[in-house]
């Protein structure tokens, strides 16, 4: 459809435009400035104000939303809330951002408002952008900021070059053995390239921060072939140091993963910076490269626009259009899951009540997964994305989940004609549950993934965070044998939990009395119990207790919380021992 020409649209409507224009450009100023008070933190090590704007950016765009939605009413009074002045400013919107790069994001910017002005339940093409069939990266031209490396042969010096080039060279505690690391770590790593070697480093200009550490990242280019290339910096007490290097594609897929926090990566374009990583991990979907790059309303555009291309053409086994059905595992207490079964994803919904002895609240539901929204997640927890007022025809629910559903979480779901709404949900990527998993797996396999469990909850206590529920069933594997936390109704930080060891009895009354003869507050824990629940067999049991028995104590829970407290929180590398360079313990 021709765009209408800008002087024949209502001056309401061409003010609006302006003005939304105007309020995502003013909210990715702000964004970018945030991003880029990383490379400071990283300098003066100051890792709370690092944790504090990662927040403070998460918080941004809701901000900036509601700010740009009151000038809107303030400037054009009540034709704010037409529909006919709407499909006005969608019109002269188009022409004002057509020649602007990331596109994409100034059109879920605008979306954002015009489901906040009229409450959209599903999809309003009139007042929306919802092409679904284009990918937001096809048309991006502006190649992403590069440094090139030719060492011809002698890594060192390149590494020497590369490194020198940071703004941290002057800090580094010896930058040339630093390099000497690198070069000795790298023709390692590439000895089963063909003929063992690589030839440049083609590096992002623009440096990634997380937790700790600094990211160099880019392309690793050999005679036929290329892959990531990642170098990590951290900065200690005697100055930065190379910490990791990563060249290969599972090991970078892991780094950059679903279970990871978000980067503070300042790029002029986003979309030509996600062109670029997504030749390193192929695999990994476009939505979440927008998440990684802390891009989250975006993510959530390309995570349903995916999704919904794909549920229009499923099908099952007989050729009919495939429905809607409960996700594998056991039923939830304080959650409904459903899955498209040849998708990737699940949906969640907090059910209307609680069978005991579930006793948290709606919202107590929703601020868990706030918390982890922006908690560091250590590899362990699974991001999530909420969204509001899905749209889907009644007919693709399987029976016994749509009557679930209508009847069990009414406070979420509804029936529109032959339609059902879905006000608020949380949107994974799928996992096969743990308790399955070992289940259906071979006895070597099942064993590696249980005691991967242990290692999942380590970690996650290490970041400060208390699962709360550790049934297996709770847990779920990755493609990468990773054991993931995913059930958030009982999560807590671990300083605030009470562990203690279980009481004795007095005597033969209370030893034989069914179920606890003493009192137990609602965060007290027990980590002797921990083994006596999960229903595993001897040898998996004693093979966690082998690898991880510490966690079952209450000394190992009590040290961390009092090094939480003292302000020494123990730091965990977010990749593995093998990768590690550096010289230093």
């Amino acid at each position: 459809m021709t765009a209408e020409p800008l002087h024949s649209i209502p001056w309401q409507s061409r003010t609006g435009a302006t003005l939304i224009v105007d309020g995502f450009k003013h909210y990715n100023a702000d964004f970018r400035a945030i991003t880029r008070r990383a490379e400071r933190h990283f300098i003066e090590r100051d890792w709370q104000a690092q944790g504090r704007d990662l927040n403070q950016r998460i918080e941004l765009y809701d901000k900036a939303v509601a700010g740009i939605g009151d000038i809107l009413i303030e400037r054009l009074g009540e034709a704010a809330h037409r529909r006919d002045i709407w499909i006005g400013i969608k019109s002269a919107y188009a022409e004002l951002i057509q020649n602007l790069l990331d596109q994409e994001l100034y059109k879920t910017f605008y979306n954002t408002l015009t489901r906040r002005f009229f409450k959209t339940r599903g999809v309003d093409a009139d007042i929306e952008y919802v092409a679904l069939d284009i990918e937001p990266t096809d048309r991006i031209t502006h190649p992403v900021a590069r440094l090139v490396y030719h060492p011809s042969g002698d890594w060192r010096r390149g590494f020497e070059k590369l490194l020198g080039d940071t703004p941290f060279a002057r800090r580094f505690v010896n930058l040339r053995a630093c390099a000497a690391r690198l070069a000795e770590a790298l023709l390692q790593r590439v000895a089963n390239w063909p003929n063992g070697t690589a030839h440049a480093i083609e590096l992002l200009e623009t440096r990634f921060y997380r937790e700790r550490r600094c990211y160099l990242i880019g392309r690793l280019l050999g005679d036929d072939r290329f892959g990531p290339i990642v170098i990590a910096l951290t900065h200690g007490d005697q100055g930065v140091e190379a910490d990791a290097l990563i060249v290969d594609r599972e090991d970078f897929s892991q780094l950059v993963g679903f279970t990871r926090s978000y980067f503070l990566a300042d790029f002029e374009t986003v979309g030509d910076a996600v062109v670029f990583l997504q030749t390193l991990s192929p695999r990994k979907p476009i939505d979440e490269w927008y998440a990684m790059l802390g891009r989250l309303k975006q993510a959530k555009t390309e995570r349903y626009r995916h999704f919904v291309r794909h549920f229009a053409k499923a099908t099952d086994a007989q050729g009919d259009a495939e429905l809607f059905r409960h996700a594998d595992g056991e039923r939830g207490m304080v959650m409904a899951v459903f899955t498209l079964h040849s998708y990737p994803l699940v949906f969640k919904l907090i059910r209307d009540q609680f069978a005991p002895p579930k006793n948290v609240t709606r919202e107590e539901v929703a601020a868990k997964y706030q918390l982890v929204f922006k908690h560091d997640r250590a590899g362990r927890l699974i991001d999530a994305q909420e969204f509001r007022f899905l749209r889907f025809p009644r007919a693709r629910f399987h029976a016994p989940l749509l009557d679930e559903l209508l009847n069990g979480c009414s406070m979420s779901v509804y029936a529109d004609g032959d339609d059902v709404v879905i006000m608020h949900c949380y949107v994974e990527r799928k996992l096969r549950p743990l308790n399955l998993f070992v289940k259906e797996a071979e006895p070597e396999l099942a064993l590696k993934a249980i005691v991967d469990y242990g290692q999942s909850i380590k970690d996650l206590a290490i970041s400060n965070i208390f699962p709360g529920d550790l049934l297996l069933k709770n847990f779920g594997v990755t493609r990468h044998s990773r054991a993931i936390f995913y059930d958030y109704d009982e999560i807590c930080l671990t300083t605030e939990c009470r562990f203690r060891r279980m009481p004795e009895p007095s005597d033969h009354d209370e030893e034989m009395h069914h179920g606890a003869w003493y009192h137990v507050d609602d965060n007290d824990v027990f980590p002797e119990q921990f083994p006596r629940f999960l229903g595993l067999t001897e040898p998996q049991r004693q093979a966690l207790i082998d690898a991880h028995g510490e966690i079952f104590t209450v000394p190992f829970w009590l040290d961390l919380q009092q090094r939480f407290r003292s302000g020494q929180a123990p730091e965990m590398a977010p990749y593995p021992d093998r990768l590690r360079i550096r010289s230093t313990p």
